[in-house]
This record gives structure tokens, C-alpha cells and sequence, in this order.
């Protein structure tokens, strides 16, 4: 029996993969050899160093920064005053404030026993009353 060209030239044109899978595994070998894995570091909220570093000297009254102590109870403090203020008070002061002195910034100096969400909200006060300069500072160290 006679077989058709055709029909014996489609049986022959396999193609073999192997050598192009062999292609493929040694790039990904060498591009997994070769990749710089980068490690994330964080910061750590409220360490338990001592800092014995001496404070940084007093600036004049003009460059004068806006100051939050957040107490134990969530109490907030604006610039050592003696009394707190509520939590509506926070936005209206710190407008005061920006417009006594445009360049001052806003320090926050939780309790730790302070919780997130009053920090948070202070901080959202700021930014929505154009104060981004913000920074979160770690309490005073107790004295034993």
C-alpha cells in the first residue's frame, strides 16, 4: 500500500521543547541568583533607650513649635497648659496657632498608655488645617 506525502510529512514535524525548557530554567536560575532582595527595616514607636543626649537649645518665640501631650486617660494638652482640651478644640487652636506663627510645626507626645485613635485624630486636625510638618515623639523617660 502506497502512503500520501502529506499525511507521512505531518507525522514528522514534531517539535521538541526540551531544549528551549532548559533555556527558560536557566534564566530563571540566574535572574533568582542575581536578585537583590531588600530587607524593610521599621522604626520602633517608643524604645526603651535612654537617651542622654542633652535637648536641643530654646529657639526665639517666633519659630515657636505647637505641642500635644496625649495623657494616660487620652487627656489632650496643647503647649503645657494646665488644663486639657476636648477633642472639637484641636483644629480651632491649631488654626490659632498657624496664623500666630506660619512656620511652626506640630510635635505629638503620646502617653503610653495613650490610645491610637486620639493620636490620629490630632494628627488628621493638623493636616486638615494645612500643618504638615508633623512629628510623633516618644514620651519623657520616668524617673525611678
Amino acid at each position: 500500500m502506497k502512503k500520501i506525502a502529506g499525511k507521512r510529512k505531518a507525522d514528522e514535524t514534531n517539535i521538541d521543547l526540551t531544549p528551549m525548557l532548559d533555556v527558560v530554567f536557566i534564566l530563571l536560575i540566574f535572574f533568582v541568583v542575581t536578585a537583590t532582595f531588600l530587607s524593610e527595616s521599621a522604626i520602633s514607636a517608643a524604645s526603651s533607650e535612654s537617651n542622654d543626649a542633652p535637648p536641643p537649645p530654646n529657639q526665639d518665640e517666633e519659630s515657636q513649635n505647637i505641642l500635644f501631650e496625649i495623657g494616660p486617660n487620652d487627656e489632650i494638652i496643647l503647649n503645657k497648659q494646665p488644663r486639657p482640651i476636648i477633642p472639637t478644640q484641636v483644629r480651632s487652636n491649631i488654626d490659632q496657632l498657624k496664623a500666630e506663627n506660619p512656620s511652626a510645626s506640630v510635635i505629638i507626645q503620646p502617653n503610653n498608655n495613650s490610645s491610637v485613635s486620639t493620636l490620629v485624630m490630632i494628627m488628621d486636625a493638623a493636616r486638615q488645617a494645612g500643618m504638615y510638618n508633623i512629628s510623633v515623639v516618644e514620651p519623657p523617660a520616668r524617673s525611678r
